[in-house]
């Protein structure tokens, strides 16, 4: 069996890859592994499920609830709720545990499990591998042991969890939001309620697209994935700017007042400023992957900022910034992580602190982003070839180093084998777009020839 764990839980195409039997499994095995650990010792366990609202989470939630209760861990149900917002509850119930259904900007048929540690944090890896192998040999014949009578989990409604985590949302904020027009496009998602509800309590005025949810309609041709509905509705409604979230809401995408995108590069460049004056950038450092845009880069360098780089994955963010103790990381793709008030990322916070920077410094998004200057990056996968010999290429390495040679300071070449494909990424950057895209062509040239 290949590992059912990837990055970000386990995902699939719901009722053929994730199944109800699947979802059932894995839970049990998770509550038996957590009591082995000694998470559950001296009291009984508690978890708190929550999913984003695909037509598929209903089935995997009923399965994944049924699991937890069968082995003996009482259950609070938070409906459809964000993959952060769950993460937050775990923490400040003081559950056990927290298990979070989505498959995020995936497409609707997709789903997925994400299993959260005490506190709200994300399993360490060697726990999730322990449950896959406690799933595999209960799923080839060996008899759990099940509790009966009394011992048997119960399961509640906790309806209060919106409000308790929206009202968190709010009081983190350091200032209100009152004067500015904000659209929302919440991807017909997680966030559909809780987003709205927050920004309005904070004292923007709101506008919603996306935020009517069927369970079939969820990222579809909306969210921070596909962001020209959003462009067009912050230009049409006069809008100070506009957020998008991905389906279960751990993404933040902005559009300034003119319907520009503001990735999450720029992002981290303004609320990275924001906290260093608020006193709260520890560290005076920003955490970013190795593919957010070396605009970002020279922009920190300006700014005196510093700049710890990770490799690609918000995991490998969360663990660079808790090692070291830094508050503030994130990837451009809109996963933001503020520390002191989220154990993953949240894109209602991460817009609700955008916007504050905003009505605090009465200055335009465009303005506050323009700190930053994107500069052209251009992406090729070169299909089809030998990965592991990417390192290792004389011929690969040579020409990497003349592109390299010919961009100077101002450019950057990065290649990058995928960690899922038989492929491998040419990502270049450069001050002129047409630069950018020759030396990307000329490099993936040479990956076919060398590794073909």
């Amino acid at each position: 069996m290949g590992r059912l764990f990837g990055t970000d839980g386990v995902r699939g195409v719901a009722n053929a890859d994730l199944t109800a039997e699947l979802a059932l499994g894995l839970s049990v095995a998770a509550a038996h592994v957590l009591a082995e650990a000694g998470t559950f010792a001296g009291h009984r366990p508690t978890a708190v499920v929550g999913r984003d609202p695909r037509a598929s989470g209903e089935f995997l939630e009923a399965a994944v609830v049924a699991g937890l209760a069968s082995a003996g861990v009482d259950v609070l149900r938070v409906g459809v709720l964000p993959t952060p917002a769950v993460a937050y509850l775990t923490g400040a119930l003081g559950a056990d545990l927290g298990v979070m259904l989505s498959a995020s900007h995936n497409a609707m048929p997709d789903n997925g499990i994400k299993f959260f540690a005490r506190g709200g944090h994300k399993l360490a890896d060697e726990l999730e591998d322990r449950i896959e192998q406690v799933y595999e040999q209960h799923r080839t014949g060996e008899p759990w042991d099940r509790p009966t009578g009394a011992g048997v989990g119960r399961v509640k409604e906790y309806d209060e969890g919106f409000d308790k985590y929206v009202a968190h949302l709010v009081a983190v904020l350091p200032n209100r939001l009152d004067g500015l027009r904000i659209v929302l496009d919440e991807a017909h998602g997680a966030a559909s309620r809780v987003s709205p509800e927050a920004f309005a309590r904070a004292g923007a005025e709101v506008v919603t697209i996306g935020a009517e949810p069927d369970g079939l309609n969820i990222n579809d041709g909306c969210g921070s994935t596909h962001l020209d509905l959003l462009k067009a509705a912050v230009v049409e409604h006069g809008a100070d700017l506009g957020i998008a979230h991905d389906g279960d809401a751990d993404r933040c995408l902005a559009v300034d007042a003119a319907g520009r995108e503001v990735d999450g590069d720029q992002i981290l460049a303004v609320l990275a400023l924001a906290m260093r004056e608020a006193g709260t950038l520890r560290g005076n450092t920003v955490v970013a992957t190795v593919m957010s845009n070396l605009g970002f880069k020279l922009a920190m360098e300006r700014e005196g900022v510093d700049l710890v780089r990770t490799a690609v994955g918000d995991r490998y963010v969360l663990e660079a910034m808790k090692e070291q103790g830094y508050a503030l990381g994130g990837e451009q793709s809109g996963h933001v992580i503020v520390l002191d008030h989220a154990t993953t990322g949240d894109g209602t916070l991460t817009g609700l602190m955008l916007a504050a920077r905003i009505a605090a410094t009465g200055r335009s998004l465009a303005d506050l982003a323009g700190v930053m200057e994107r500069l052209p990056q251009v992406l090729v996968n070169v299909r089809d070839v030998d990965k592991s010999r990417v390192t290792t290429s004389a011929e690969l390495s040579q020409a990497v180093a003349e592109a390299e040679r010919e961009l100077g300071a101002t450019g950057r070449v990065l290649l990058r084998s995928s960690g899922t494909e038989p492929l491998v990424r040419v990502m270049v950057e450069a001050p002129d777009l047409e630069q950018a895209k020759s030396v990307a062509s000329r490099l993936a040239d040479v990956v076919k020839s060398a590794l073909g």
